[in-house]
């Protein structure tokens, strides 16, 4: 066991973009992190996922208060091991954080692949399920008063219909749902449950999203957006390292926006 005073971390979805500056912003706030992330392609996606120079860059630039794991999220006996491995190294859990995700579409719901559909529920909505199922427990072996967190991105997509992407509307609007019924299931244990809602925000995830809709560059969501402009992951990265602080402790079964104004 490595010996830290502050508090500890699980981060998913942690190659590269809000779950990379998540990593980040954490790190500089005194956490120790656990950065987990598969590594992997999908063949069933049309684009390229994080690889294992992405999270090594990451953990790299963390400095040693990170540690890297590779772990799908789709695995419930991954994730088990992942939140096992952040105790075993730092003694506990204070905070589960889910960013993994993917995107798919490009056609109506109904003629979408199934496969495809698949992918993108199991990782944006059943990688947080395991995540919780996984990390809960471990945030409620803290000793009393606890203090612990289970945090997950969401989306616009939660409450906004998007045509040629029910699919991720579906999960994002699930992973809504889920942290709801955590803050209820949780209460009085000192743990808390919220969500962000980024809006368009400089991803691979974005750069995707344009590609399945037949536009040029990312940049034309952001006109959607009253800021004019898309959002960067260390900005959503900075809400979520407060509500994984002391700062948040009135707040759970919050979805907060972080969307430039696009829920307006």
């Amino acid at each position: 066991m490595v010996a830290v005073t502050g508090p500890v971390a699980v981060v998913t979805g942690a190659g590269r973009g809000i779950g990379a500056a998540t990593v980040a912003a954490l790190c500089r706030a005194g956490w120790s992190v656990l950065a987990v992330d598969s590594c992997a392609d999908d063949p069933v996606l049309g684009y390229r996922l994080a690889c294992r120079e992405d999270l090594a860059a990451v953990v790299a630039t963390a400095g040693e208060s990170a540690k890297a794991v590779i772990a799908d999220v789709r695995d419930p006996d991954a994730m088990l091991a992942a939140v096992a491995q952040a105790e075993q190294r730092w003694g506990g859990l204070d905070a589960a954080v889910a960013c993994a995700g993917v995107m798919a579409g490009g056609k109506p719901q109904w003629e979408l692949d199934i496969a495809v559909e698949k992918a993108v529920l199991d990782v944006d909505l059943g990688g947080v399920l395991n995540l919780a199922r996984a990390a809960v427990p471990a945030l409620l072996r803290r000793p009393v008063p606890r203090h612990g967190r289970f945090l997950a991105v969401a989306s616009a997509a939660a409450t906004r219909g998007l045509p040629q992407l029910a699919a991720y509307c579906a999960a994002k609007a699930g992973v809504g749902g889920l942290i709801r019924a955590l803050a209820a299931e949780l209460a009085g244990t000192g743990v808390t449950a919220n969500a962000v809602s980024p809006g368009s925000t400089d991803t691979a995830m974005l750069t995707e999203s344009a590609r399945l809709y037949g536009l040029p560059l990312p940049e034309t969501f952001a006109v959607q957006q009253p800021h004019g402009r898309l959002l960067v992951p260390a900005e959503i990265a900075e809400v979520l390292t407060f509500l994984a602080g002391p700062g948040s402790s009135a707040m759970t079964g919050a979805l907060v926006p972080v969307d430039g104004g696009l829920a307006l």
